[in-house]
């Protein structure tokens, strides 16, 4: 028992002081290195504590050499902007003047569903509001709407309004969302016509297209 609180105390606090060490970033700023990093900092100082069969120096020896090769490598690319490129990875636009970039989602594995929830999680509910989205190296996306969304709204001007309806995407990469065409009302037979009068004669050339507050219909091909 003595032996297990040595190890645990002594873990506790070369974890603290490697972590105090290395510095800090915010949660929401974690890149996928930092992330691996501090789990594998993390697992180290618990098999020293856990196991017995690891000698204490071996331990503290394993976590320090592995904390002086993150803070060389993060030295590294504080120095070099290749260096940071290669460690953390470099924003990507994935919608440019409000159209969906169908190639960049492909290069950053990035389906529509997770699109369109991470423009939910930016307050935007329909893609024709959208400027710019970039995907950070962390996995956010950041959001500029077009300048004509960011006027004063009624609720500034104490105009009263009734609740809009909210826009839902009604295709996503060449497939049909069927449970929203139900939940809104808009039959299969709408939505061909609405195709046609577009131009589009087969869904699968629609990446993705979206049913706006007003019924109306977004459209935007496959490139």
């Amino acid at each position: 028992m003595l032996d297990t609180i040595i190890r645990t105390a002594l873990g506790f606090a070369i974890l603290l002081l490697l972590t105090r060490l290395l510095g800090k970033k915010q949660l929401s700023q974690l890149t996928v290195f930092t992330y691996i990093t501090g789990i594998a900092l993390g697992s180290m100082a618990a098999e020293m504590v856990l196991n017995n069969d690891v000698h204490i120096i071996n331990g503290v020896i394993a976590l320090t050499l592995w904390s002086v090769l993150v803070f060389i490598v993060e030295w590294i690319a504080l120095k070099s902007a290749a260096a940071r490129v290669l460690l953390d990875g470099e924003p990507a636009i994935v919608i440019k003047k409000g159209l969906i970039l169908e190639n960049v989602l492909k290069k950053q594995r990035l389906n529509m569903d997770d699109l369109t929830m991470q423009l939910r999680l930016n307050q935007v509910f329909s893609v024709t509001d959208v400027e710019y989205a970039i995907l950070e190296p962390n996995g956010a996306l950041t959001v500029m709407k077009k300048s004509d969304k960011n006027v004063v709204t009624k609720e500034d001007m104490k105009i009263p309004s009734a609740p809009p309806g909210m826009p839902a995407e009604i295709i996503t990469d060449g497939k049909i969302v069927e449970k929203n065409l139900v939940e809104l009302g808009f039959s299969r037979q709408q939505l061909d016509d609405e195709l046609r009068r577009q131009g589009v004669a087969n869904i699968k050339n629609v990446l993705y297209a979206e049913l706006q507050a007003d019924r109306s219909l977004y459209v935007q091909r496959r490139m």
